[in-house]
């Protein structure tokens, strides 16, 4: 990824050589294997190659030495050097990395991209021709770089850490005789966003409690005194402290962790790092990025916000999870997790491709969200942002209702992602996993008249099949057919 996104043209020799002195760069956080480690470490090699230091030049004789012996076609190095550096980053995103469009779209935030849609748009109608060998090396094939000791450096980033962390506590008038293992509570300048990128780490500390030294003390104490893996230690960020319904609360953050702390009880629950979520502060208020438009109700009323914390905001229905308000372009819903998840729909009618920019719910989107959000479980994992693929609506057989057949994707916080398709007619229905890229379902159903019928509907130019019923017939991309109630069925589309 260094090696293509990387601006200009020059030898390629001096191009790896560089690129691969970014990702050596980046090795402190290598042994984090995790899906949160590494898309923290690619972040940091694809800044660090879009804008790269002329220090990097500078002593490039053991990198130039370890080069392997083959090296990547000039093809596509040149067909990329006439794009914008946003643009370059999209395209290896898309076309290298093999990341679907959302994933490219939060990867150029993180970037610090503002509206990334242009720069993917432009990355997908570049047409070069493939590179004559592959864009990656085994790392067996590299040789290992021999480089003068780390330790000066590793001595003095130490000794810079722990003079920021002393100066830190001095600002915040804390007591020199800390425990040494104690939490450090750190917060970002009120005006850290607009002065760099716009990530977690740019919120500022909001609340009435958020200079209480002594309330602040407790919560710091509570994670750092956390048994097992929800313990805290080092330093964390303060995203909240302030009293809701009369309760003290703390919101603290460490990675991708966030700590809810009252006096009496603390919760640490995987969050995630995207810089744009709302974080639930409980009581149906959220917390809001300091750079968010205002929020508006789902019927486009202005929703109360003080000092980044909405007035009580709940979804409408039952189970308490669905659609919550509007944020801009998007449409922000509960779905059990400590962040609100963007929320989006797509109709029959749509194309993959036609309309990706973020719309917020109409009408029928908040009505399919509201049944689907109450038949899911509780998802495992804090979701990002879940899209409702509405892939067949129409009419069931023999006096059958009209009904919706919806491919939902969840896409995790920590990376990753899943798809479950349901039917919504006169019940909810899970009909097992779907491809939102070609989707299909298929379940046994029992018409009015009582009889048993196997059903099945597939997306926009796919026709569904099946194999071990009986009668199949298939009108308007819908599958009917008889059999055993519950036979297995092997299903496709094609």
């Amino acid at each position: 990824m260094a090696y293509f996104v990387l601006p200009g043209g020059g030898k390629r020799v001096y191009r790896l050589a560089i690129a691969r002195r970014i990702v050596d760069g980046t090795a402190r956080g290598a042994r984090d294997r995790s899906a949160a480690g590494y898309a923290r470490r690619r972040t940091r090699v694809l800044r660090r190659a879009l804008r790269p230091s002329r220090r990097l030049q500078i002593g490039l004789g053991p990198w130039l030495r370890a080069l392997p012996a083959r090296l990547p076609d000039p093809a596509l190095t040149a067909a990329l050097s006439g794009l914008g550096p946003h643009v370059r980053a999209a395209y290896v995103l898309r076309h290298i990395e093999g990341l679907p469009r959302y994933e490219i779209r939060d990867q150029l935030i993180e970037l610090g991209v503002r509206d990334p849609w242009p720069a993917i748009r432009a990355a997908e109608v570049v047409r070069v021709a493939a590179p004559r060998g592959a864009g990656r090396f085994d790392t067996e094939t590299l040789r290992p770089v021999r480089n003068r000791s780390v330790l000066p450096l590793a001595t003095a980033a130490i000794l810079t850490a722990g003079l920021v962390a002393a100066l830190v506590v001095t600002e915040r008038g804390e007591p020199s005789a800390e425990p040494a293992h104690a939490l450090r509570l750190g917060s970002a300048a009120p005006d850290a966003w607009t002065r760099g990128a716009r990530t977690l780490d740019a919120w500022p500390a909001r609340g009435g409690l958020a200079g209480d030294r002594a309330f602040l003390r407790s919560a710091a104490a509570a994670w750092t005194g956390a048994p097992g893996d929800r313990r805290a230690a080092g330093a964390a960020q303060l995203l909240y402290a302030g009293r809701l319904g009369g309760t003290p609360l703390a919101v603290m953050r460490q990675g991708d962790r966030l700590a809810r702390y009252t006096p009496g009880r603390l919760e640490v629950v995987p969050a995630g790092a995207g810089p744009s979520a709302p974080i639930a502060l409980g009581g149906g208020r959220y917390l809001l990025a300091p750079w968010d438009a205002r929020p508006e109700t789902l019927g486009g009323d202005r929703l109360a916000a003080s000092a980044g914390v909405t007035a009580p905001v709940r979804a409408g229905t039952g189970c308490g999870r669905g659609p919550l308000f509007h944020l801009g372009s998007r449409t922000l819903g509960d779905l059990g997790g400590p962040r609100a998840a963007v929320l989006a729909y797509h109709s029959p009618a749509w194309r993959p491709g036609a309309a990706d920019r973020p719309a917020r719910l109409g009408r029928k989107g908040r009505t399919v969200w509201n049944r689907l959000a109450c038949a899911a479980p509780r998802p495992a994992r804090p979701v990002s942002d879940a899209t409702a693929f509405n892939f067949w609506s129409g009419r069931l057989p023999d006096g059958g209702k009209t009904a919706d057949w919806v491919c939902t994707r969840l896409a995790y916080a920590s990376g990753g992602a899943t798809a479950q398709a349901t039917l919504l007619g006169a019940d909810v229905r899970p009909t097992g996993a779907c491809d939102a890229r070609r989707p299909v379902g298929g379940t046994w159903w029992q018409a009015p008249s009582d009889r048993w019928y196997y059903v099945a509907a597939a997306g926009r130019g796919l026709v569904p099949h099946a194999g071990g019923v009986r009668r199949p017939a298939t009108r308007g991309r819908l599958l009917v057919a008889t059999g055993a109630p519950r036979t297995p069925v092997a299903l496709t589309a094609r």
